[in-house]
């Protein structure tokens, strides 16, 4: 219910200790916490989308072009 992460929210939310989640963060120039607003998906198939595309970007097939 709140509008803004903090890590230690994150942290506890995805099971990683807040130290990853900080780090996470800084490798990606993330910065949640100074977002004013934001606005969730609606599509049934987010979750999977996103599991899909990460697993993409961490794990890339050999000789693939992902578009």
């Amino acid at each position: 219910n709140a509008t803004h992460w903090s890590t230690t929210l994150m942290a506890k939310e995805t099971g990683l200790n807040a130290m990853a989640i900080s780090r996470i963060w800084r490798a990606f120039g993330l910065k949640p916490h100074r977002l004013e607003t934001f606005k969730l998906s609606r599509d049934p198939y987010f979750v999977e989308k996103v599991h899909d595309i990460v697993g993409l970007y961490m794990n890339p097939p050999d000789k693939a072009l992902v578009l």
